[in-house]
């Protein structure tokens, strides 16, 4: 039997690559994942679908995110991160497709369910892909930017994806033609890979298991540090789960807005705000903690859902409400990213990152049922609180459990950075 290794077989480039390029490679998952969230949600709610109906729609987009872990080692220990990328790209571009061919009714909703779970699986492995290239290619003090430009592409695309298809679908006289746009961008914008150098498995042995007991020692090393376990709560919590912003759309109407104000504000300006958002939390990410960062701007978040639910049922206060709330969740999930890829270091990176992810996904997939069930109940009002005492109760009990993991200890707010001959990528603790 071989010894496992765990080495890279192609050093990492001397030169970081710039940051904005992993806007472009997380575009497409983003942009597929918003043309479920906008475009089904209000073309199915058009068509006399129940909410509650329609979160369960867009809930089975989500539940790939939180299950990913699952398959995420296969990007570690099998082909490149490159061919892995298009391998999803492309898979999602061809069942983007169907789904637009589907017609938006009731009774469609169970063959909507498979294909909206079977798109946003093919797209997890190229978030997957390219978290693995953005451990091996960004350096310690750049990683808040990173994750900025990250989720930008994620969130952003949200935004865009929905927006756009929705105009496309509204408006071209073939509804296919919305998800075959959509695909051919995002196959367009995966010619960013062209400026990393990729990367053979990093972690492999000649036998299945003992490949996956090598990845499982690695995986373990992380997440039993104090940083780790601290990452992993948040995670898991339904802290900035941001779930009302899949149901925008599907409420609208309450606000009296049509479906091509919903197209502007839920994707041109959506993402605009969100890009600003991921920018910002990602700037002020290298200079404080993220994990108290993301506490402040998650609860900053849930405060603008209260606002919304008491103020005046009007365009203005819909627009101005989401985008807002928009602002705040660009600001959070850009600090949740850098406390993760600190979290994380390199080996096994891609496995590691998406175990991370897969549990901050979990509390906003089923949110998204709770606030379906509220809305049902309590009408939007009820929705719209919802959210916000969950992450009340949250952050009380996170900062109760933080406490007592840091007995003994001063948590700071200021960002601890790596010392500077450090190689790319390699674990950051957090602050405090």
């Amino acid at each position: 039997m071989q010894n496992v290794s765990a080495e890279l077989s192609a050093a990492p480039a001397r030169r970081p690559v710039h940051p904005f390029l992993f806007t472009l490679l997380v575009l497409p998952k983003g942009m597929a994942y918003g043309y479920v969230q906008v475009t089904l949600g209000y073309l199915l709610a058009r068509g006399g679908v129940p909410v509650g109906q329609i979160a369960a729609v867009v809930a089975a987009g989500f539940l790939p995110y939180v299950l990913k872990f699952l398959w995420a080692p296969l990007v570690d220990t099998t082909l490149t991160y490159k061919k892995w990328y298009w391998l999803s790209v492309g898979s999602g571009a061809l069942v983007l497709t169907g789904i637009s061919l589907l017609p938006l009714n009731q009774g469609s909703v169970p063959l909507l369910t498979l294909g909206v779970f079977a798109l946003t699986f093919c797209f997890t492995f190229s978030s997957t892909a390219a978290a693995g290239l953005m451990a091996y290619g960004v350096p310690a003090a750049l990683q808040g930017r990173a994750a900025g430009f990250f989720q930008m592409g994620s969130l952003g695309g949200n935004g865009l994806g929905g927006g756009l298809g929705l105009l496309l679908a509204q408006h071209l006289p073939v509804p296919g033609l919305a998800g075959i746009l959509l695909g051919v961008v995002g196959l367009v914008c995966g010619q960013a890979l062209r400026a990393f150098r990729d990367h053979t498995p990093t972690v492999h042995a000649e036998r299945l298991t003992d490949t996956y007991r090598s990845l499982g020692r690695d995986v373990w090393a992380t997440i039993s540090t104090r940083s780790g376990l601290l990452g992993l709560l948040i995670c898991v919590l339904p802290i900035g789960a941001a779930a009302t912003e899949g149901l925008w759309s599907s409420v609208a109407s309450e606000w009296h807005v049509g479906g091509d104000t919903v197209a502007l504000v839920t994707g041109l300006l959506t993402s605009v705000t969100m890009a600003v958002g991921c920018l910002l939390g990602g700037w002020a990410c290298d200079r404080v903690n993220p994990r108290y960062f993301t506490l402040l701007t998650a609860m900053a978040a849930g405060i603008v859902l209260v606002g919304m639910a008491y103020a005046p049922r009007t365009p203005a206060m819909f627009v101005g409400f989401t985008l807002l709330y928009t602002l705040m969740n660009g600001l959070c999930t850009a600090a949740g990213v850098t406390f993760i890829m600190e979290a994380i270091g390199q080996g096994a990176a891609a496995t590691k990152f998406n175990i991370f992810v897969s549990l901050s996904n979990a509390p906003g997939y089923l949110m998204t049922f709770a606030l379906g069930y509220a809305y049902t109940r309590f009408g939007s009002v009820g929705m719209l609180n919802t959210e916000f005492i969950f992450g009340v109760g949250s952050l009380v009990l996170y900062l109760l459990l933080q406490r007592v993991a840091l007995r003994g200890r001063t948590p700071g707010w200021r960002r601890q950075l790596a010392a500077p001959e450090l190689e790319p990528g390699p674990a950051v603790l957090l602050a405090g």
